[in-house]
């Protein structure tokens, strides 16, 4: 072997490998957005507040954003497949622990434990894949790849909204189990054991400013609304968190900056490569847009319109079945045009049909009201995710390949949970203001004694005593109503919420539409495909079968 690997020989086609990754990877992707579509359940049978459940969800993407740049490291130091399998076995058990929990703190700590696992993983399946396949045979392994990538996120709320129908929230935890086992035993069979041609050490200073740096700034982002943006600790307030954050994160680039010449967790000679560093900044972007587009969404489909969770899985399903029908396609194609218009087109369709989607979301809509908008979405998300991974490590010799991974996969997780973040936050910023107006429309229709305090309960809901689940009103009822006047309060509760909620829905998503349009335009800046340079022919492992 040349370049990746030395003294190992695969012993198995490169594509069984990939498939054993990939579905490992898909597992881990799920969760991301696959717990969105129970949000409504686990709200009612945990008695989980607004601001409890986007803690469920942010959980998890924070502490994987978090660690992934360590984690790529230490699969340079330790092997990938050492910590690949590792990763498995962490998620594993702790899906199992999330679908145990009974009440909202445990389901955040296994959570927790759950990014660690997601963390280990992730980073180590693209670094195999660059390593065991040449250049000319990489952009259809990404291609495979990064259709997974895409299908994983958008297949979440179809096979969420199955489980979580037929058999619970709990099982949306509880599929990874045996899942996470056959892939174990694929990856111990199938994987090689590959080493680099130097040794690694970790950057301890590093990983402790970078991880640091993220958490106080995604901690300060989850938190900033439910505490109005003031104090959060003692005398130490939400803004200053998120100072502090940033001032760590410019201090881990000095420092990666300083010490370039040893071995930095960030090397900067990757972004020297213009389509690499371009490519950072789009996948962030499109995490963002995509974990900011569905959770509201997620929420208006059942809670709203009324849909069981399965109902709005399917809603959502002709998304994830156009991309997944279309993402093969488009990794072939990017290996013959290079990928810059079909990424371009990708995102523009994909911005183009979410903003219909937007446009068509009514109080008073239907399980397929939607679409037209999701038809156009998916098919543009399909041309997304396998060229941007062609563009992004075309360039990227063996042995930076655990770095780079680390980092494109940082930056697609960073995306998310600040969006998920920025989102919610934003959501929950509309609904005080929404909740309370559509409150003062509808208490005209009640008795006169119960108006005012109709309209003070949506007033004080709009962060911790908000519950968005199924069959709820946003705000509960006060005892001992009469039972005459409970169903017209009730009424009026219901079609308040129904208004509050679509209204501050649609104006929260313009800020996720706007960064997927700013992605779009990014992509006119690749630089085309020329042919291969002499690093990647140097590079390219010598015995690769399949």
């Amino acid at each position: 072997m040349s370049g990746g690997q030395q003294g190992t020989e695969l012993r198995h086609s490169p594509w069984l490998v990939l498939a054993t990754l990939c579905l490992g990877f898909f597992m881990i992707l799920l969760d991301t957005t696959i717990v969105n579509i129970a949000i409504p359940d686990m709200s009612a049978a945990l008695n989980a507040s607004l601001d409890q459940i986007l803690w469920i969800v942010n959980a998890y993407v924070l502490v994987y954003a978090v660690l992934l740049i360590t984690a790529g490291r230490l699969g340079d130091l330790y092997g990938p497949k050492q910590l690949f399998i590792v990763g498995l076995v962490v998620f594993t058990l702790a899906s199992a622990a999330c679908g145990f929990a009974n009440s909202s703190g445990q389901l955040v700590a296994a959570r927790v434990v759950q990014g660690v696992g997601g963390a280990l993983l992730t980073p180590q399946t693209l670094s195999v894949i660059t390593v065991i396949f040449p250049p000319e045979k990489r952009g259809a392994a990404f291609g495979v790849w990064g259709g997974v990538a895409g299908v994983a996120t958008v297949t979440g709320p179809t096979l969420g909204g199955y489980l979580v129908t037929d058999w619970g929230w709990e099982w949306i935890f509880f599929v990874n189990v045996p899942v996470g086992i056959v892939t174990v035993v694929l990856a111990a069979i199938v994987m090689p054991n590959l080493k680099l041609n130097r040794r690694h050490r970790l950057d301890w200073t590093g990983t402790l400013l970078a991880s640091t740096g993220l958490f106080l700034i995604t901690f300060g982002l989850i938190e900033g609304e439910p505490h109005h943006w003031g104090k959060v600790w003692g005398p130490i307030t939400i803004p200053e968190l998120i100072g502090a954050g940033v001032l760590l994160m410019v201090l881990f680039f000095v420092h990666q900056y300083v010490t370039r010449k040893k071995e930095p967790l960030v090397p900067f000679s990757i972004f020297s490569d213009r389509n690499f560093s371009l490519m950072n900044w789009v996948v962030g972007a499109i995490a963002f847009a995509m974990l900011g587009l569905f959770l509201p969404l997620v929420i208006y489909l059942q809670s709203v319109i009324g849909l069981s969770a399965l109902r709005a899985g399917i809603a959502v399903a002709p998304l994830s079945l156009l991309a997944m029908v279309i993402a093969p396609f488009a990794g072939r194609a990017a290996d013959r045009m290079g990928g810059k218009w079909i990424l371009f087109t990708g995102l523009t369709l994909w911005s183009a049909g979410m903003a219909l989607v937007v446009w068509l979301a009514r109080a008073n809509a239907g399980q397929w009201t939607l679409l037209p908008g999701l038809l156009i979405a998916g098919a543009g998300l399909g041309m997304t995710f396998a060229p941007l991974q062609t563009i992004a490590m075309r360039n990227i010799a063996p042995p930076m390949a655990g770095a780079a991974s680390g980092l494109i996969n940082t930056s697609r997780q960073l995306g998310g949970v600040v969006g998920s973040a920025a989102v919610g936050a934003l959501l929950q910023a509309r609904l005080a203001t929404e909740l309370p107006r559509a409150a003062r429309e509808e208490a005209s229709t009640l008795p006169e004694q119960y108006r005012q305090q109709f309209v003070n309960e949506f007033t004080q809901a709009n962060t911790g005593s908000l519950h968005v689940g199924a069959g709820q009103t946003g705000v509960p009822l006060p005892p001992g109503l009469p039972e005459q006047a409970r169903q017209i309060i009730a009424a009026a509760a219901e079609r308040a919420f129904r208004e509050g909620f679509t209204h501050a829905m649609r104006l929260t998503l313009i800020l996720p539409l706007a960064v997927l349009a700013a992605a779009a335009l990014s992509c006119l800046f690749i630089r085309g495909r020329g042919r291969l340079s002499r690093r990647e022919r140097d590079t390219a492992p010598a015995a690769v079968g399949g």
